[in-house]
């Protein structure tokens, strides 16, 4: 099948359309735009800049995605974004493109729901699996892995990174890094205890959840520091791989500048 423009939308000729592509009415696609099949644009999606869109998307209307980053350094350089597959943008999704900081791409992965108002700044780097509940703001060179999950009206401070299977409640301040399986919340955010919501949804063993609730216990509760903790668990028999994992993201979120592994720019 075909794709489909309804009129009146404008699609550059240069822009690559695939079969079952639907565009609806008023949108807008630039010359740089690859758009895989059966994504559908519903309508007033504007789609500007060097564009990449897998198969299958959903993006509702006022999305804009590709528009130049927010960032006053940004000198007009040719950088892109790259979208997977199977994402739900629902409506004033903003996706910036990015600038030549870093790869010079703003990418989110697969299976993604993202939605009203949020924003995802340039340079930002997202996963698969993710669900950003609506207004939630993602500064600059934000990273976000794999099944996090963040409620609605936070704000992340650029270079951030959260982990994996972590929640971060609403109306918070992101301003550190969000530990892999953790819950956060507060202004500024900080790991209150771990995701049981999640780690029971996606199968986790008891001994996983139970060896992470003692790795918060002595991190956040005890406090006896990052090669204490290690130290016990390994003791106890208790560092399984998640527990190695949260451990690593730590150690590697204390490198940086405010605990914020992503940023090591200013760490020295």
């Amino acid at each position: 099948m075909p794709f489909t423009i309804v009129q009146p939308a404008f699609v550059d000729p240069a822009a690559e359309i695939a079969d079952e592509v639907y565009i609806g009415p008023f949108c807008v696609i630039g010359p740089g735009v690859k758009i895989g099949r059966g994504t559908r644009l519903e309508n007033n999606v504007t789609i500007m800049g060097r564009v990449t869109i897998g198969e299958r998307n959903r993006i509702f209307p006022n999305v804009v995605i590709g528009a130049e980053p927010q960032d006053i350094s940004y000198r007009g350089t040719d950088t892109r974004v790259e979208i997977g597959d199977r994402n739900i943008l629902r409506e004033g999704v903003t996706i910036n493109r990015a600038t030549e900081k870093e790869e010079g791409v703003t990418s989110l992965g697969n299976d993604n729901f993202l939605m009203a108002n949020c924003h995802v700044a340039h340079d930002c780097r997202l996963g698969n699996n993710i669900l950003i509940a609506n207004g939630t703001l993602l500064g600059g060179h934000v990273h976000v892995h794999d099944h996090a999950s963040l409620s609605g009206a936070t704000a992340v401070h650029h270079y951030v990174t959260l982990g994996s299977y972590s929640f971060t409640a609403g109306i918070s301040r992101v301003i550190q890094d969000v530990p892999p399986y953790m819950l956060a919340e507060g202004t500024p955010a900080r790991p209150r205890c771990i995701n049981n919501v999640a780690l029971k949804r996606n199968n986790f063993s008891r001994e996983a959840i139970h060896t992470l609730h003692e790795a918060h216990r002595l991190l956040y509760r005890n406090v006896v520091g990052l090669e204490a903790t290690r130290q016990q668990l390994t003791e106890r028999g208790l560092l399984t791989v998640e527990v190695l994992r949260l451990l690593d993201f730590l150690s590697n979120s204390h490198t940086g500048h405010f605990g914020r592994s992503h940023d090591r720019r200013n760490a020295a």
